[in-house]
């Protein structure tokens, strides 16, 4: 296990031991949490193109949230990618009376109303994963442009003595996502300058069907030989993005995010060059600790690590850094970290990749 991950590892238990200790009390038991609703709303925002949300998110979160305060509740949404079921989830725990949402909106830009109706009803929204707009009480998520930059690094790495001139395809997420910016702006922050051009650029939305369109519209215009690398903003798109390739006969380096399962097994068979992690249970335990606090009628500022200013608001959040998954550092990050073991990823078809990978 290399120091980055212990730290990652270690950081995150003390953050949670403190927070037992301080927020809830014996049993969960507060002197502000006597009476009253003692549920937190978790609204995710999709299934189809991250497999994290389901697997990861909701069930460590409703375990953090449980091991904090034994008389919380977690009443649980996910939109399916549909900004108005979303809205609809959000007004029923609204009507519910829920005290705390955890927010992890489909449209980021979309939500400052949302989040002044619950206000004025006394309703703490905390932000997960995508700055939602709006007076929203914290923020906690990876660095988003931290991530991109990452994303861009690591296809230069890929690219090696070829980048200065490789043009370079760039298949964004979702424009109505700050996150994607975001992602997009630090990518381009180390790309630029250093390759030979983007070449050609699109949102593909999140969706790995239309990202896979996109990938084969610029074969179309690049022709096969006319680009040397594919940034995709997720693993999702980018597992659709390989198989265009493949289908077109090209072998060039794709990056993408998330550390999803198929992804990392990917990374290993040479098929994908990068993947980003950001390990899920910081990012789980750090909004849970703001929820209960905030159940708690208790200050979050003192548990932030930082400001995030939006719409003039200034934010309490909690940011953290995201790791970059090579073929090289797999064992060393996703499975040091307990994200997956080696069991998980070395099945039959990648025993050998496995194998040459030194993962065991």
């Amino acid at each position: 296990m290399n120091a980055l991950t212990r730290r990652i590892i270690v950081g995150t238990a003390v953050a949670s031991m403190a927070l037992s200790l301080t927020a809830c009390g014996q049993n969960g038991s507060s002197a502000s949490s006597a009476s009253g609703n003692q549920t937190v709303g978790l609204l995710l925002p999709e299934r189809a193109s991250s497999t994290r949300y389901e697997a990861f998110d909701k069930p460590l979160i409703e375990a953090s949230i449980a091991g904090l305060c034994t008389k919380c509740q977690v009443d649980y949404a996910n939109a399916e990618g549909n900004e108005q079921t979303q809205k609809q989830q959000f007004d029923d725990m609204l009507s519910k009376g829920t005290k705390v949402i955890i927010l992890d909106p489909v449209n980021g830009k979309g939500t400052a109303s949302w989040v002044q109706e619950a206000n004025a009803k006394g309703t703490k929204v905390i932000s997960y994963d995508r700055l939602a707009s709006g007076n929203v009480t914290a923020y906690v998520a990876y660095d988003s442009e931290r991530a991109g930059e990452l994303q861009g690094q690591a296809l230069l790495d890929a690219l090696g003595s070829k980048a200065s001139n490789a043009n370079i395809v760039m298949i964004n997420g979702a424009e109505a996502d700050p996150n994607a910016a975001q992602f997009k702006a630090g990518a381009h922050k180390m790309l630029d300058g250093k390759v030979k051009k983007i070449a050609y650029e699109q949102s593909g939305e999140w969706k790995p069907d239309l990202a896979a369109q996109k990938m084969n519209e610029a074969i179309q215009r690049l022709g096969k030989d006319g680009f040397q690398a594919v940034y995709a903003a997720n693993d999702g798109m980018a597992a659709s993005i390989i198989g265009a390739l493949q289908s077109a006969g090209i072998k060039v380096p794709v990056g993408g995010q998330d550390a999803s399962l198929d992804a990392i097994r990917r990374v290993v068979a040479g098929e994908q060059a990068y993947t980003i992690y950001k390990p899920f249970r910081p990012e789980t335990d750090a909004v849970a600790n703001l929820a209960v606090y905030l159940l708690k009628g208790l200050d979050v500022t003192s548990v932030a690590t930082t400001v995030t200013v939006s719409d003039g608001n200034r934010i309490p959040s909690t940011l953290l850094t995201p790791l970059i998954v090579t073929k090289q550092n797999v064992e060393d990050s996703v499975v040091a970290g307990g994200l997956y073991k080696a069991t998980d990823i070395c099945v039959d078809k990648y025993a050998d990749a496995c194998s040459s990978a030194g993962i065991k």
